[in-house]
């Protein structure tokens, strides 16, 4: 047959997929974004949840597609300016994948990026994900060298002005697998000493131990900030905040993890597919409301996790009412 009659034919056209869109906000919403401080940004512990349609995206959609497709949804949504990028902590991400990334979302969004965690282990975790190196002790852990090339470079590279700070999160851990406070005082002097000058550096410690004014001075002589947070390891986020004043600091990291009464996994299961609030926390929202205020202009980075209250669109927008209300009330 020859190629003319081929044509003859109709062939089957291929399916059109539509691509994940922005779920359509109230016009409420919009007006509420724009009584909030230019310098807070609000968003969320990643984006890639399915659960989120009519919230955040106008279709379900799973993970794997949300992955590639949802970040550019999620940025039209009229309150969220951040988000943490989580996988970054699993494993170093190349430069090409965050520059993707930064060309999903607008100019003025800014990402919070997580450090692997090889930075912030003092040994690895007893567990098969880390293969032969488990129980050993970790000899990247507070190595400014392999921070700058496996973090910061590719970072930076990737995200240029859309990367808003880098977290180094530390896991809970013993206190004597750091030497003590003083010899996590002292290695975290001598990291933030050899680290590049220029990315904002925030510290998130979940070793309530390490909570303490020798921390806190350390981090501030090099500029760096401590993470305010919400997770049952820690104080309450009140507590936090009489003890840590964010009118010091040049720029403020809060982030709103779980619920004080969960586990982590505890917390997925209870509260999938994170389209609702689960376990309401009035006095978090208002801890946090007041870390804002007390910020000032400085550039605010506030990141919720739906496992803070079981969806974390839902609790933004109650942060976000808050806030808004406090400042029409002031100007009033």
């Amino acid at each position: 047959m020859s190629r003319d009659q081929l044509c003859l034919f109709e062939l089957p056209s291929a399916p059109v997929v539509k691509r994940v869109a922005p779920a359509p906000q109230d016009a409420s919403c919009t007006r509420m974004a724009g009584d909030l401080p230019a310098s807070l940004r609000l968003g969320t512990s990643s984006w890639t949840f399915p659960g989120w349609a009519g919230l955040v995206y106008d279709r379900e959609a799973p993970e794997r597609v949300l992955t590639h497709e949802g970040l550019t949804a999620y940025a039209a949504h009229p309150l969220f300016r951040t988000v943490c990028i989580d996988r970054t902590f699993y494993a170093p991400v190349a430069a090409d994948v965050l520059e993707h990334y930064a060309a999903c979302v607008p100019e003025d969004f800014e990402f919070v990026v997580k450090a692997h965690e090889w930075c912030t282990w003092v040994r690895f975790p007893d567990h098969p994900r880390y293969g032969d190196s488990r129980g050993r002790p970790n000899p990247h852990y507070l190595d400014a060298e392999y921070a700058r090339t496996a973090v910061i470079e590719p970072t930076v590279a990737g995200l240029g002005r859309k990367l808003g700070v880098v977290l180094f999160q530390f896991p809970p851990q013993e206190l004597a697998d750091f030497g003590l406070r003083r010899g996590f005082v002292r290695d975290l002097d001598r990291f933030l000493s050899a680290l590049p000058r220029g990315p904002r550096y925030a510290f998130e410690l979940r070793t309530h131990q390490l909570f303490c004014a020798e921390t806190i001075a350390v981090l501030r002589s090099h500029g760096a900030v401590y993470t305010y947070l919400g997770h049952p390891a820690m104080h309450e986020l009140h507590h936090q905040h009489r003890h840590v004043d964010p009118s010091d600091d040049p720029f403020m990291v809060v982030r709103w993890m779980l619920a004080k009464h969960q586990r982590f996994e505890r917390a997925g299961a209870a509260y999938a597919p994170f389209d609702r609030l689960v376990d309401p926390d009035e006095r978090a929202r208002a801890s946090i409301c007041a870390l804002i205020q007390d910020a000032g202009d400085r550039p605010t980075y506030v990141i919720v996790n739906n496992n803070a209250e079981g969806s974390a669109p839902l609790s933004i927008e109650h942060v976000a009412h808050r806030v808004a209300s406090h400042r029409r009330e002031a100007t009033a």
